[in-house]
């Protein structure tokens, strides 16, 4: 019998190198610590703008009042969600639900039209991580400085400048923690609380957990969540099209990159064979994710626009025309026309539109008050001595709103139906339960089981208002 010829094709194993073959490759390359350059200019001054305002709303917002409570207070124990005037409660859960699905897709239509600018201006993983850079800027000195200072020995000097900058980022680790967990309970309580050991364990528990979180992700990990860590990096790019502004470098200017004389004009370096690109190198050093812009679109790019400062900055020194590095799409670095208007982005505009106009429309109609009507199930109905036949109810009622109400309780579907109790006042933001006797005329039934529908109504304000429908049982066929 012949046998079947056989080959070898063990692959090569992954992550070991042998000096000498350039086949392999590292599978986990170790990391290379970032010294992030500060620059200025049109778009940091946008990004800063933006950063600023976020982290003041987020330390702000737990301290304002609306009334007797904070004005966002998200109160897990007695199922409340204050926001502002608006008070929701779990069975209003399919707002929220709306809510973060209308998030999804503004997210998804700026993506498509812009990128991952969100990424670089508005995320909360990069908003405290460029604080925290400003900060080790303000310690420990220009990026310069900051190598010169990693690479020397422990000196005086350097343990004053390492423990400033982690007692800094530890502080408003601290204060992100005990802001976030403020949002939960009222942070005026919270902070009188926490030294004294009177807070609640759970207060001590999300505290803790958050500053070490802050810490390590915006001191510590940094790109790393942007890179590796963040889902939204890796399926982002599925969502882009040609049409979509990136943050690009101009190849057909840039190259060939080189040095050259200050001294030489434009059309000299022209002559000389050489693109706008100097190879400086700047706008690697102030990208927080590390990459060369000039290697093409990289979805560790969070379009910061860093680099489109600084490459400006260089531009201006050098007398040549801005924009070697700018938000453009692909069909324009290659001389085509860029559609703004494209079936995917008025698709998502469309669809975001509808749904924040149906949102505002169902949180506008709803009516801050439910009920629950049920039958007494120990008895179907009784004969009093007057000869009337009644049902016993229980209505179990909400008061949705922030201020208390007194509801007119009445039933329909039957002639002359008789009710024990036509009032109830519930509190703000409680539930009360109603037992109701309701008493009907034996000859105005003609079957053993007739709709009946409940009404309640609040004196204090006629729009609110609602009807649960019930069933009225007898024995009577007609």
């Amino acid at each position: 019998m012949e046998k079947i010829p056989s080959h070898d094709i063990t692959p090569p194993t992954v992550g070991h190198h042998t000096p000498g073959d350039t086949t392999t490759q590292e599978m986990y390359a170790k990391r290379r610590h970032i010294y992030v350059r500060e620059i200025k200019g049109l778009f940091q001054k946008v990004r800063r703008s933006a950063n600023w305002a976020l982290m003041m709303g987020f330390f702000l917002l737990p301290w304002l009042n609306w009334g007797d409570r904070p004005a966002v207070w998200f109160d897990l124990p007695g199922r409340e969600f204050h926001i502002f005037s608006a008070t929701f409660y779990p069975q209003e859960f399919i707002l929220l639900s709306w809510l973060l699905i209308i998030c999804a897709f503004g997210l998804f239509f700026i993506t498509v039209f812009a990128g991952r600018v969100w990424c670089g201006y508005t995320c909360p993983q990069s908003v405290w991580t460029f604080l925290f850079i400003w900060l080790e800027h303000r310690i420990e000195g220009s990026r310069n400085q900051r190598i010169k200072l990693d690479n020397q020995p422990m000196t005086a000097n350097k343990a004053w400048r390492k423990g400033a900058k982690h007692a800094a980022w530890l502080l408003i680790a601290l204060a992100t923690g005990v802001t976030f967990v403020g949002y939960f309970t009222p942070i005026r309580d919270l902070v009188q609380e926490l030294p004294t050991l009177e807070a609640h364990g759970w207060s001590y528990f999300w505290v803790g957990f958050f500053l070490v979180f802050t810490y390590l992700n915006a001191g510590w990990l940094r790109e790393q969540v942007c890179i590796y860590m963040c889902p939204y990096a890796r399926f982002q790019s599925v969502m882009f099209d040609r049409d979509t502004l990136i943050v690009s470098y101009d190849d057909a200017r840039g190259e060939p990159r080189g040095h050259r004389k200050k001294s030489l004009s434009h059309a000299e370096v022209r002559e000389a064979g050489l693109g706008d690109c100097i190879d400086c190198e700047l706008c690697v050093q102030v990208c927080p994710t590390g990459i060369d812009i000039r290697d093409g679109l990289q979805y560790e790019c969070i379009t910061c626009a860093a680099c489109i400062d600084a490459c400006d900055s260089v531009m201006d020194k050098m007398g040549y025309p801005r924009g070697l590095i700018r938000y453009t799409t692909e069909n324009a670095l290659e001389g085509k026309k860029s559609h703004i208007l494209r079936p995917r982005l008025i698709g998502y505009f469309v669809a975001l539109v509808v749904m924040m106009a149906t949102f505002a429309w169902a949180v506008n109609d709803r009516t801050p008050m439910s009920f629950d009507a049920e039958r007494e199930r120990t008895q179907l109905y009784q004969m009093t001595r007057e000869g009337q036949i009644s049902n016993v109810y229980s209505l179990t009622v909400r008061n949705l709103d922030s201020q208390d109400h007194t509801y007119d309780i009445s039933a329909a579907g039957l002639p002359n139906l008789q009710l024990d109790n036509t009032s109830l006042r519930v509190p703000a933001g409680e539930s009360r339960t109603q037992v109701i006797t309701v008493l009907a005329d034996p000859a105005s039934l003609s079957e053993p089981s007739h709709a009946i529908t409940f009404t309640l109504q609040a004196q204090q304000d006629e729009q609110i208002r609602q009807t649960r429908e019930a069933r009225f049982l007898s024995d009577i066929r007609r």
